[in-house]
Parts: structure tokens; sequence; C-alpha cells
């Protein structure tokens, strides 16, 4: 994006006509325009009010926006930005102050500086006035947005207005105000009314993520242990730190995460995705359960160890393949909870002492402790390599423990290498058998979408080529998963559920991979979290080269503030272990949700505290919810509807715990699609009388001809789905399941009761009828529910009944054990919908009616 130097000369007519650079210090011209790289600067200025100045490097100048209150990391909150002149780009190292009676008089610091990459062509959204942008600073991260207002000011001032993107750097401004927690220059240390004064010690380290409220004594507090638990992820940085004394370094494992938890003797084993794979690990199950703890959070990486001692990434998957696990070793590097106390707020050293006690001198013989290293990064590379190690990881010093991606923990490796996902295969060639190459692809950043990346055909012996021919021949599809289709290809296309994990030279211009060699199948990662990985520039680490063709990140996820609130005394679990669990179900619970209006229950306080039912929304406060048209509840504000993750996310962030769908969904809402019955035990109703009534339900639905399924309340009963044909009005469906109801009553008086109210109801089951009415709603399958546990709602096979144990059995704590089955007993549902008429018929409802 170069210019010609008078143009700039021009551009900066009106900086030079407002200053007398014979009197002012500020710089008249100077600086050169960055290579490949534009730099941004925010200055924070004392003029006749306070006010930061954002600054963009743009063709050899700084183009430059006052704004009153500062940048604001809260999306929802939207700071003034006055457009104003131009200024030269050696101005981005201006700090001082600027005489009375001189324009802007006053003191100036740098308040930030850093990096910036437009998205799309920078001249055309500027002069269509909305620029979004990625800010790599040293405070300020993530992906921004400049918009102009229409309709005010005037040319010379033009308002603007500085805005947040929803992604992983945002925060609630009442969580963390970033102008206040982070007021002193990033060159001197020196506040905006100490220029003057001696420059003081800027830390190496830039508080920018650590929480507001956080000293810098931490000490562990006491917890009770969560029941799920998510992984600090490392972030890959292209070159090491320009400060290496800051950070402690280990070698990075070539295996799988995995977090283990131990409470009372009982121990768990977790993929980084909250996979159960305690099962498939039985030999480290019995070593962990010998460790000196009650309750403990661990965090590291199973590996099997090569001939050359270095891990084997393909002799750890043929080790899970063939069942025999007694190889595995467990590399623990952290212990976020450990006998009853939370320890993410102690430093990373505090912790690793801590997890180093645990393990003692000779620790059961599949755990071992990862050790640090003290030497310089670039020697610890180049001796991983010749050792067969991927690289290093280094953790900065005093660094938290946090559940997120962070550059407190960052990764270097010897070669590169990531996860690629397999969309097809290529015919061998010669003697060669199974097949020639695998094509490769990673999700799109903005769209989602499987990008092609090219091909691997190396690293195969004829072991893995005949296991893998026989996945992909299991997967294989007239459909390209790739979106544009690869040209000029002739492959064998297979649905894109399998990962690869690949080393290789490096990219193309046109985003392929050269060199590529195949290092084994991923079993832990999902084939729809599989994205480029990009090296990053983190603080005070170098830049990392960027791709020319940088691509917008995807979509926010909602960031979950005040995480580690407990919302249920009975059970421990926090707001982030909720959220947690919303994030890892929502493939499973989203075809629940999609396409229905959604009632939410809010639970500000947690379980036992006030809850708020809400079935509509004034506007869009929670991020991706859609707003229906409000002719659908004339009268009403407009109903909502859920078809995201994000909005799935957002409404945890909210503080919403449970999710109740309509039976009728939002194109068709005057004709129900489903009927529900929700079998609501009175008081001494035990458990076995509860599973006899659904069984009799059941019967009496069967000898109507009407297909029914069946799903846990998550609370105290059972709920009895029927699909229906779009036919009837939802009177007619809520008379109908009213007859049937009443039809029971009459028939089984010792069971059942046509009545509602806790009198009529003791020693009986209530089958609850009021569901299938206009508004009327019932809790999602794999909703969690607001009571003590927090018990899920979840799909079952009929068959499954009798072994049933309550109408709690999953919760938010167990509920993954579950996931594998998910929605399979539900599969036939769609394809077993009925019309009412001849199930009307056959109880006389029809003649009722007359």
């Amino acid at each position: 994006m170069g210019t010609t130097a008078s143009t700039a000369r021009k551009a900066l007519a009106r900086y030079h006509g407002k200053r007398d650079f014979s009197r002012t210090p500020e710089p008249e011209a100077g600086g050169r325009p960055g290579k490949g790289v534009l730099s941004f600067v925010i200055q924070k200025h004392h003029a006749s009010h306070l006010h930061y100045d954002f600054r963009l490097e743009l063709d050899g100048t700084l183009k430059s926006w006052a704004v009153p209150k500062g940048p604001c990391l809260d999306p929802s909150v939207k700071r003034m930005a006055v457009h104003v002149e131009d200024h030269p780009i050696s101005y981005a190292d201006f700090e001082g102050t600027i005489p009375p009676k001189q324009y802007g008089a006053g003191t100036v610091i740098v308040w930030d500086r850093g990096d910036w990459l437009p998205e799309g062509d920078a001249r055309k959204s500027l002069a269509a006035g909305k620029l979004k942008f990625e800010l790599r600073g040293e405070k300020l991260h993530g992906h921004w947005t400049l918009v102009r207002m229409h309709g005010k000011g005037d040319d010379k001032h033009e308002p603007w207005l500085l805005i947040k993107e929803r992604d992983g750097e945002a925060r609630a401004i009442d969580e963390y105000d970033v102008v206040e927690e982070q007021p002193a220059s990033v060159i001197t240390g020196r506040g905006v009314d100490e220029v003057d004064q001696p420059p003081k010690k800027v830390a190496s380290k830039a508080p920018a993520k650590k929480p507001a409220g956080r000293t810098e004594k931490k000490t562990a507090k006491k917890s009770p242990l969560p029941a799920t638990f998510q992984p600090q992820l490392a972030t890959l940085a292209a070159s090491p730190p320009s400060s290496p004394g800051d950070w402690l370094y280990e070698l990075k494992f070539d295996g799988y995460r995995l977090l283990a938890r131990i409470d009372r003797g009982k121990v768990r084993c977790f993929t980084r995705n909250g996979h159960d794979w305690t099962a498939k690990l039985p030999a480290l199950e019995k070593a962990l359960a010998k460790l000196p703890t009650a309750s403990a959070w661990l965090d590291g990486e199973i590996t099997v160890e090569g001939e050359n001692g270095a891990p084997d990434f393909q002799a750890l998957q043929n080790a899970f393949d063939r069942g025999k696990t007694s190889s595995i070793v467990y590399w623990l590097f952290d212990a976020p909870f450990l006998d009853g106390e939370d320890l993410r707020d102690m430093p990373v050293e505090e912790r690793r002492a801590r997890l180093a006690k645990l393990l003692g001198k000779r620790p059961p013989a599949p755990l071992r402790l990862s050790e640090t290293f003290d030497a310089s990064p670039r020697d610890l590379l180049a001796s991983s390599a010749h050792i067969g190690f991927e690289g290093i990881v280094g953790k900065r010093k005093g660094s938290p423990y946090v559940s997120r991606r962070s550059p407190d923990w960052i990764k270097l490796k010897n070669q590169q290498r990531q996860e690629f996902v397999i969309g097809g295969f290529t015919a061998p060639k010669g003697s060669r058998t199974g097949f020639g190459a695998l094509l490769l692809g990673v999700h799109d950043e903005a769209t989602g979408r499987l990008r092609y990346c090219g091909n691997v055909g190396t690293g195969f012996d004829a072991g893995r080529l005949a296991d893998i021919k026989a996945r992909l021949d299991k997967l294989a599809t007239d459909a390209c998963p790739f979106a544009p289709a690869p040209r000029g290809v002739r492959a064998q296309w297979v649905k894109p559920t399998l990962v690869a994990e690949i080393s290789f030279g490096e990219w193309t211009r046109e985003d392929r991979v050269r060199q590529a060699v195949f290092q084994g199948l991923r079993a832990d990662k999902p084939a729809r979290d599989i994205r480029r990985e990009r090296p990053q520039r983190i603080r005070e680490i170098e830049a990392a080269p960027k791709p020319k063709n940088q691509e917008a990140k995807t979509p926010m996820i909602p960031k979950i503030t005040h995480a580690d609130r407990v919302i249920d005394k009975h059970s421990g679990i926090t707001k982030g272990t909720l959220a947690a669990y919303y994030d890892s179900v929502a493939k499973l619970m989203l075809p629940h949700l999609r396409g229905r209006p959604v009632s939410l229950v809010r639970a500000p306080e947690g379980v036992g505290g006030e809850l708020f039912f809400q079935k509509h929304l004034q506007n869009s406060e929670i991020p991706g919810v859609r707003l229906l048209d409000p002719a659908l509840d004339p009268g009403h504000e407009p109903l909502l509807q859920i078809d995201t993750k994000q909005a799935l996310l957002g409404a945890a962030q909210m503080n919403v715990i449970e999710l109740h769908t309509w039976n009728a969904t939002s194109r068709a809402i005057g004709k129900p699609d489903r009927m529900t019955f929700d079998l609501d035990p009175g008081e001494g109703v035990a458990w076995p009388q509860i599973q006899e009534a659904a069984t009799l339900v059941r019967t009496l639905l069967d000898e109507l001809g009407l297909p029914c399924f069946l799903k846990t309340s998550g609370g105290k009963g059972l709920h009895v789905v029927v699909p229906l044909r779009r036919q009837y009005d939802w009177d007619t469906v809520k008379g109908f399941s009213q007859a049937v109801v009443a039809h029971l009553a009459e028939t089984i008086p010792s069971r059942f009761v046509a009545k509602s109210g806790p009198r009529n109801r003791v020693g009986k089951v209530f089958v609850d009828y009021l569901r299938n009415g206009f508004g009327a709603t019932t809790v999602s399958a794999w909703s969690a529910r607001s009571r003590p546990g927090l018990g899920v709602s979840v799909p079952l096979a009929w068959d499954e009944l009798p072994a049933l144990t309550s109408a709690a059995q999953w919760t938010v704590a167990n509920a993954a054990e579950r996931f594998e089955i998910g929605n399979k007993p539900w599969a036939a549902m769609e394809r077993s919908r009925k019309s009412l008429t001849a199930a009307m018929k056959l109880l006389g409802y029809e003649q009722q009616q007359k």
C-alpha cells in the first residue's frame, strides 16, 4: 500500500498548517512506511481535556481519530472517534509536552503501539465509511471496526465510532476497563502527567491479560472440584521471545492432551474436548488413583516412546487401535486444582512445585513430570530436533492458568506441523496398494467452509495404507466436501470426519502445503475445529510473518465473564463449567433448537436463587440470538430462536441454565409437529412407578397407532414425545392430548391423575398435557436443569428404560459419557411422523368434540 512522497506531503498539509515547528517539539515530517507491515499507535493526550489519539499507518501517513474516552474491550460499548488531520509516520514515536498557546497544548505519551491488518482494501473501506481490521499491539489485540456516522459533523471533524469486535480478546467493561487498568506509556512506563519525570522500568510482561482486581501476590483458594474442566492452550509463535529469562521451557510432546480428575479415589481421564477415555487407559487410571491426594485436576500429555526415546505418535495411535495401552506414559505439567484448592491464580512456577511434590521422587511408572530447562530457547529447539521432539513449549513466569488459548503459553516448532481434515483420496499407482494420496483441507475462519490445502502421499507403510483405506471406504460419498472444489483433481471424495496430523515444508502462495508427510490420524480433535494455524505476535515476541491473504477470524464465541462463580453449591459447578458443557454439547443440542421458538430460564443467582422465564426479547441482547417476526405472537415483543453455538453460549453468558422449545417450528407456528407428555410424579411416587407409567403411556399410544420417543427430563420425571404431521391446530392437538391423559386416569386411577396440583398427585403420576398449548414449552434435549446437581435432559431408547436409575442420571458433570450415543435413539423420529386422524377415531375424540 505504498504511495508517493508528494501524495504524503499533500495529505499532511492540514497538519503543517496547525503547527509552528519552531516552538512545538512535534515532528514536522519523517518516518518510513512499513514494508508489508502497517503500524498503529495510540497516544494518550492531556490537552484541554484528556483524550486518546488513535492512528493507523496508510499511504505514507498516520490516519488519525481523537477518541475522547479511549478504546474499550467491550463490544457493546461504542466509543466516539472524531476523524482529524493525518500525522506523519514519525509522530508514532512522539512523547513530550506541546507548549502553551500551541495547537494541542499539553502532554502526550505512547499508550499503545504495534501492527494492524486491514480486512480487504483499506482505502475503499475508509472511503465507504466502514473499516474492519485487526490490532496486534502491546495492550490491544483482536478485531475492531471504525464506522462513520452519517448525517453529523463536517468534512474536517467527521464523527466515527470505534467498536471492539466479539472475539477472544473482548472483555466486559465492568470486568476490565483497559484504559483504567493500564494508564502508562508502553515506552517509558510514565503516566500522561509524568512526562517530565525520569522513565520508569517497563515490565516485560504486559498486564493486558491480567484480570481486573488481581494482585501481584497470588494465593490458592479453597474451592470445590469442578465437574468438568477446559485446558489452557498454547499459541503458536514464529520465533522465541526477546526476553527468554521471563519464560520456563519444556519439551513439546508428540501425543494426546489429557486431563485427569481425581475425586476421593475415583479417577476419570478426559481429552481436551471432554471425551472420557478412562476405560481406554486402565493402567493410567490405576496409577493416578495411587497419588496422595483427595482431589485434583491434573494436566498433561500422553505419549508412547519410540526406539530413540522420543514420543512416537504412530505408536500411540497403534496402542489405542489395538487396545493395548499399558505402554502409554503420562507426562504431567500442571495442577490447576489440588487438595480442595483452586491453584489457577498461582504462578506457573508454584503450581509446578505443588505438582512435583505430589508426584514425589518415584511416581507410579506411567506418570512422569515434564521437566523445565534452563537454556536459551534457540539452543533448546536445536537440541529437541536432534533427539526427535516436535519442539518446545514456553510458559511465562508468574502467569496464571486460564481455560483458553493464551499468549502466556507459546509453542515453538522445529518444523511446520498441524492437523488437516481428509476430504478424499486418489487412486494408487504402480505397485502401491490402498490409495495414492490423501486430499487435505482446513475450515475457513470466516465462512467455516472446508478449503482444499493440497495432498499428502508419503509417510505411509503397508499397514497404515490398509487401515486408512478401510476407514475411508466407509466414508465414501459422491459430494465434494471442499468449497470451492479443487480443479483438475480426480479423486474419491469422503465425508470430512477424519483428522490427519501432517508435517510439511511450507505454505505456498496458493495456500497449499509442500513436502507434506503423514504423521498419523488424530482421534482427540473433531474435524469441525480444524483451522489453519498461524504464527502470532505475542507481546514482546518478535512479529510473526503474515500471509498476504490473511483472512478475517470466525464470528465471535462470546466471552464468559465471572466464569469461576459457583452456580450450584450441590455439585460445585461454575458458570464457566456450564458454558463449557454447552460448548461441547452444541452439535447434539442445536438440532433440537434450530427453527423453533425458544424460551430461556435465567438464574442470575444460580440454582436455588430467583429464576426468570423469558420467551421474548426487546432487543438482541444475546449475541447470535435470532428475533422472530412479532406477527408470530401478536401483542408481544419478538419471540427468540437459537440456531448457532454462538447464540447458545451467548445465552450461557447471560446466566441461562435451561432452554425450552415449542412443539412447532417458526415457519409453521400454527400447526404443531409433535405432542409431548410430561410424566410428573407426585409426592411419594418411587422411581419404579415412573418407569412403569412411561411404559403404560407408550402402550396406549401404540394401541392408537402413534409412535413415541423417550427422554429424561433432567429433573424428576420423563418425557414421551409423539412426532406429528403438520395437520391440526394447537387447540385440536392439546384437546386430544388431554383426552389421552383422561383415558389413562379413568382406566388406571391407581397410577394416573388427570388434574394438576400437589394434593391431586399424592402417590400418583400426573401426565401433563398442558405442554401442548400455544406458547407452551418443554425443556430441550441436552438442556441442563436449574436444580441441585444440574441434571440434563437426554434422549433414550425404550429398551434403556429398565436400567435407568433416575430422571437426572446424566448431569452437566457426566453427560459427556452419553455424547457418543448422542441423538441416535431418536434417529427415526422424522420418518415416524403420523397424522392424528386415525388415533382420534380410535379414542373416540371426534365424537367427544361433536
